[in-house]
């Protein structure tokens, strides 16, 4: 028997293809369909999608030097500190501009003395690294190259649970030989995840698009594609009990990727914002789960305190999107740029609270220079509020060159707070200090992560 609607022919020596019917004539399995028609019926969304976005992915290649810590009681003796060894690492790229700029992830390129990029053409590209952020684990390359391809973009604002998630990238990289990436395809799970570190982990991922498609080492940095064959995010993580994929994926979404990478490439930093307002949860029951969020510090002179919002206040929605948890919070001014209004939802109030984020205190505050190696600010209560400084008055270490971290013991985000005997109110007071140290012993008092330490130097001529 024929399906309805067949337009079988006998005699078709094709083989059969994705939505082609089949017949049984005279006891002979036959196909139906034109050459032509089998052709159309094996491209799918799918194959669109990675059409597109293949040409624009890349693989990285990482050269790093590690210590090693030793494995014999000989090499203790020797090597008592470790020894040099060189590792390599492999990762995935997105190229995002034709001009040579690169996304991929910070882990993937993290310590690199050298980073290698290869093009899905064969092509070898040494890449310089233009910025990289922990915080997001995000990271912008560059290599010398004109007119290469790019992937069209498109949002995470409008996904859709179960839509399909093609991910793209360069999983085993090193045991396989051809520069083309791999593709797999799952659907998107969840979106708005955060994921809290355990163990070693020291990163909270917020705001994550959760996928079922398989990804696996080698593929951070990658994109995460839609249907439409535009990019959606960039591949990170994956939670996984024997080191493979186990359909539990995580991708940035591509709105905040480029938001951070346009920050690297513009400023060289992260530009970001501030609404002068800490939040802890509002209620939580014997689970741990919590049932709101509430203003827990606010920040003088800050856009939450010049908006009227007052310690105690719960939040019921940020921008429109519900909070139940503090990371739900972070996550909403994760994804704000400076100047991006913020409107919130308070308890209580008949009128939505409206505000504009600005930048850190800490970045738009007055530098004080020490010679080319140590620059300062002072503490204010804003920037107090920001770096959770127990201090009331001192000078915030912003930056510190590697030799005058050995020499004095500092780092940066340390608050100096006396010198010898000289109390410190300010970034002005430390730079005149130092300056007029002469060599010898020196007692330095300080604040590290809201404790007080003291160091005893010998200052060198």
């Amino acid at each position: 028997m024929r399906p309805s609607g067949s337009d079988s022919t006998a005699g078709n020596d094709q083989g059969p293809g994705l939505g082609t019917p089949l017949s049984h004539e005279g006891g002979a399995l036959q196909v139906s369909g034109t050459s032509a028609d089998l052709e159309a019926s094996r491209r799918t969304a799918i194959t669109e999608a990675a059409a597109r976005v293949s040409p624009a992915v890349v693989s990285i290649h990482v050269l790093r030097t590690e210590l090693a810590q030793a494995r014999t009681p000989w090499e203790s003796f020797f090597l008592p500190w470790g020894a040099e060894r060189r590792t390599t690492g492999l990762g995935s790229g997105l190229i995002v501009d034709p001009s040579g700029i690169i996304l991929t992830n910070h882990h993937v390129v993290e310590r690199a003395q050298r980073i290698l990029v290869t093009l899905p053409d064969g092509r070898d590209l040494e890449a310089r690294l233009v910025g990289d952020d922990a915080v997001t684990d995000l990271a912008v390359l560059r290599v010398d190259a004109e007119g290469l391809p790019t992937a069209p973009i498109g949002t995470a604002r409008d996904l859709g649970i179960g839509e399909w998630a093609i991910a793209i990238g360069n999983p085993f990289g090193n045991f396989i030989s051809n520069p083309e990436p791999t593709v797999t395809a799952g659907v998107v799970s969840a979106i708005g995840r955060h994921i809290v570190p355990s163990g070693r982990e020291r990163s909270f991922f917020l705001g994550m698009i959760q996928t079922d498609a398989s990804v696996n080492p080698g593929n951070s940095g990658g994109p995460l594609v839609n249907a439409d064959g535009e990019v959606i995010g960039i591949n990170t993580f994956i939670f996984s009990r024997g080191g493979g994929a186990e359909g539990l994926s995580f991708a940035i979404p591509v709105d905040r990727a480029l938001r951070i990478a346009e920050d690297l490439l513009e400023h060289g930093e992260v530009r970001r914002p501030w609404i002068g307002v800490d939040v802890a949860p509002f209620d939580a029951d014997d689970f741990g789960r919590t049932r709101g969020v509430r203003a827990a510090r606010v920040a003088p002179e800050s856009p939450a305190s010049r908006a009227g919002i007052r310690e105690g206040e719960r939040f019921l929605e940020a921008n429109g999107r519900r909070l139940a948890t503090p990371l739900d919070f972070e996550a909403i001014l994760l994804d704000l740029s400076v100047g991006d209004p913020l409107e919130l939802e308070v308890e209580g109030r008949n009128e939505p609270v409206r505000l504009i984020a600005e930048a850190l205190p800490s970045l738009v505050a007055e530098r004080v220079r020490v010679g080319e190696e140590l620059e300062l600010i002072t503490v204010t209560p804003q920037i107090r509020a920001e770096r959770s400084i127990r201090s009331e008055a001192g000078a915030l270490v912003i930056r510190i060159s590697s030799r005058l971290q050995r020499e004095l013991g500092l780092q940066e985000g340390d608050v100096l707070l006396q010198l010898n005997n000289q109390p410190l109110t300010s970034a002005s007071d430390a730079a005149g200090a130092l300056a007029s140290l002469p060599p010898g012993p020196v007692r330095i008092y300080f604040e590290r992560d809201r404790g007080i330490a003291v160091r005893d130097r010998v200052l060198r001529p």
